[in-house]
This record gives structure tokens, C-alpha cells and sequence, in this order.
């Protein structure tokens, strides 16, 4: 079987849509928006060019269901945290955060959860083990890792207002 030819057209101001029909003949489209959101849309078996459901997602979703797709992107020497009774999870320091501006050793995360800071997303960079000295900033991504209950737990806390 060949493989599928995903189409690009550019959407001026928007961003791009990229089209893909799949072995069923169903056609799928994904519009990246310039502000990071991802709109995914289905379109009908008996009409291919009208849309049966549209579904806008946010960066942080659109990044999650990137990672439930990819899981060949993993190597066999990583550790798959699921086998080992942990999660790990993308949190976002919102703008408008009481977080932001202050210092990741100031939310107490480990010792209130359990759960660690293991990489901060910034922009493009990304910044592994921040000391507790690193200053967190709104946009900033933190991977946060340790068991449900506690990520549970850090998102409430890296929520607070």
C-alpha cells in the first residue's frame, strides 16, 4: 500500500490546511492556525467536500493528541511512565497566573504533590531539571511528571490565579 499524500495549502493570515483522504476514501483536514490552535475537521463519506464535524483545539490540546499519534516517535530505551504507575503531562502558566513572574520553588510542587518539574517549554527552547531558582514566566509549558493524583494536583496548583 502507498502511503497517504497529505496535501498544504496555505492559507494567507491563517496559517495552513493540510488534507489528507485515507484508505477508506474519508477526507480529513487539519488547519494550523498562526497562534498555534489546530482546527481538525471530517468530512462527509457521501460528500467529501462538506464538513460533518469541525473541532477547534488548543495548542496544548493539539500537542496531546500530536503525542497520542506518534508513539513510534518514543525509543525503545525510554521509559513508558504509564508501566511504571506514573503520568506525565504538559501544565501551562497562564498570563494572568500568580506564578508567573515568580519562582518555581515558591509553589512548593514536589512537596505539596509529589510530582516534579522536569522540563520547562519556552518559546522554542526547551530548559531540562529548572533548579527551584528558575523564574517561571505566562506561556511557559512546564512537563510535569509523578503519579495521577499528583500532576492532578501541580495543574490545580500551577492554576491558581
Amino acid at each position: 500500500m502507498s502511503a497517504p499524500r497529505l496535501r498544504t495549502t496555505p492559507l494567507p493570515g491563517i496559517g495552513v490546511q493540510y488534507d489528507l483522504v485515507t484508505r477508506e476514501r474519508r477526507h480529513l483536514s487539519v488547519v494550523a492556525h498562526r497562534d498555534g490552535t489546530r482546527t481538525v475537521n471530517v468530512y462527509r463519506a457521501d460528500d467529501p467536500d462538506s464538513c460533518a464535524q469541525s473541532l477547534r483545539l488548543t495548542a496544548a490540546e493539539a500537542d496531546s493528541l500530536i503525542d497520542a499519534l506518534m508513539p513510534s516517535h518514543h525509543s525503545a530505551s525510554l521509559l513508558y511512565t504509564t508501566d511504571l504507575g506514573l503520568v506525565a503531562e504538559r501544565v501551562e502558566v497562564a498570563a494572568g497566573s500568580r506564578w508567573n513572574g515568580r519562582l518555581l520553588g515558591e509553589t512548593r510542587m514536589r512537596t505539596e504533590t509529589g510530582a516534579s518539574i522536569v522540563a520547562v517549554l519556552r518559546r522554542a527552547e526547551a530548559i531540562p531539571s529548572p533548579t527551584p531558582g528558575f523564574r517561571l514566566a505566562g506561556g511557559d509549558t512546564l512537563i510535569v511528571i509523578g503519579t495521577r493524583e499528583g500532576v492532578d494536583a501541580a495543574a490545580a496548583i500551577l492554576g491558581r490565579e
